[in-house]
């Protein structure tokens, strides 16, 4: 049995959990809506979700690979829905490097990362995109799958470089330094 799988999910009396029939698998899709908004997942066979009393219980129909596999991952996307709605998830990045901003152009971003051009990034809907300063980027949404995308994206644009560090990282992350070239001694 899946440690994570087995573990129950708790619904808060302000999120409202439907679970239809039918969906992409041909299974059943889980719809989750609270205060902040509405999502769904759509759930393969072999995993089968129950809601009694308030408490979402994940389980599967026999010990196949796919199945066991399964399991733990459909029970933390329901989780992450349920709190993703009750609370947004949020992802910061900061911008280092000389010259290197970032300003708010109405709901998309446009950054100075050393270019020719600057570079203009518009988020998908239902993810917001907040300048904080002119080197910190706020991103805020229920998705944490799509929260974390955009956040992915973003660093992908100008990834931290191991010379210097300059570049989009994630707030906090250590970036590992490499020693550059020194002048060749006779």
């Amino acid at each position: 049995m899946s440690k994570i799988g087995k573990k129950i999910i708790e619904v808060p009396a302000n999120v409202t959990v439907t679970i239809e029939k039918g969906g992409e698998f041909n299974n059943v899709t889980v719809k989750v809506s609270g205060p902040l908004g509405e999502l769904s997942q759509d759930i393969r066979k072999g995993i089968n979700v129950a809601l009694e009393n308030g408490i979402i219980t994940v389980t599967r129909e026999d010990d196949e690979a796919v199945n066991r596999s399964n399991h733990g991952l459909y029970r933390s996307l329901i989780a992450n829905m349920v709190e993703g709605v009750v609370k947004q998830y949020e992802k910061k990045l900061e911008i280092q490097g000389v010259g290197y901003r970032a300003s708010q152009n109405g709901d998309s971003i446009e950054l100075s990362l050393g270019f020719s051009h600057k570079i203009t990034y518009k988020a998908p809907a239902g993810i917001t995109v907040k300048m904080v300063d002119d080197t910190n980027i706020l991103i805020t949404g229920i998705d944490k799958q799509m929260v974390g995308q955009v956040a992915a994206e973003i660093r992908e644009l100008r990834k931290p470089e191991p010379y210097k560090g300059k570049g989009i990282r994630y707030l906090g992350e250590q970036v590992k330094r490499k020693a550059g070239k020194t002048a060749a001694s006779k």
